[in-house]
């Protein structure tokens, strides 16, 4: 069952599972993250990254395994640039970095082309792209992004499929501001404090997928599910879009009720 923890005393923007509803009766644009989203590719990029850096010794690879994980959802180029200077002492050139960014990627394009969809992903895409603009919003490279999608036979489900460079902020923003929608019209679902955090920043309400052997790193109030089947038991957000006043009309009537 999908979930939302009690709200923090720390600070944090929150969003309560009251609110959430009221913001996301009727999603125009779902903005997904890919990795550990709609695919179970998580452990495949873990073990890219061991295998990157195990000739550095075993508390090398821990080291940038442990800060991988803790910016997931962020280019592997930056994190590659990272963990050479921040552990190892050496500053990449560019050419050092784009064959090591290219070893990342021979290692992992080909097991997260054919690795398992999370759960209820294709079922909820199928659902839910009916009357609402579906993005893929990823730190994946967004060439090789746009290639593992179209291997999946996935594309026709997206509006556009965006990786990095770009961070996730400028990607929401620019989707935003192309089709005239509010970011309290949307929603991010996504498996990262990065995802969170490019929600926070852009005004978009948040759904969290914590698989229920992963530890949950979102702060307390975040709305979180276990797969993707569970993102259509949340209130109405399976029901046909609505024009925008219409649905804007019926969220005062439900507050002033």
């Amino acid at each position: 069952m999908a979930t939302v923890r009690q709200p923090n005393a720390g600070g944090l923007r929150v969003i309560s599972l009251r609110t959430w509803r009221s913001n996301v009766i009727f999603p125009q644009i779902i903005f997904f993250d890919f990795d550990g989203v709609l695919v179970e590719s998580v452990e495949i990029k873990n073990h890219a990254f061991r295998k990157l850096y195990a000739e550095h010794g075993e508390n090398v690879v821990e080291k940038v395994l442990a800060h991988h994980m803790e910016h997931g959802g962020i280019s592997r180029v930056v994190k590659i640039r990272h963990c050479h200077l921040a552990f190892l002492g050496i500053d990449l050139t560019d050419e050092g970095l784009s064959k090591l960014a290219a070893q990342f990627a021979e290692a992992v394009e080909e097991l997260v082309s054919a690795c398992p969809a999370v759960k209820g992903a294709i079922e909820m895409l199928t659902a839910l792209r009916a009357g609402r603009r579906l993005y893929i919003v990823s730190g994946t490279p967004e060439c090789e992004l746009k290639r593992i999608v179209a291997r999946r036979g996935m594309t026709s489900y997206f509006h556009g499929v965006f990786g990095s460079p770009r961070r996730k902020e400028e990607i929401i923003e620019a989707v935003l501001a192309r089709h005239g929608v509010a970011p309290s019209d949307t929603l991010f679902v996504g498996d990262a404090m990065t995802d969170y955090w490019a929600a926070q920043n852009s005004g978009v309400p948040f759904v969290g997928r914590v698989a229920p052997s992963w530890p949950n790193p979102f702060p307390l109030g975040t709305a979180v599910i276990a797969d993707m089947t569970e993102l259509l038991a949340f209130p109405d957000v399976e029901q046909p879009l609505r024009r925008p006043k219409e649905a804007k009309s019926e969220r005062i009537k439900a507050n002033k009720a």
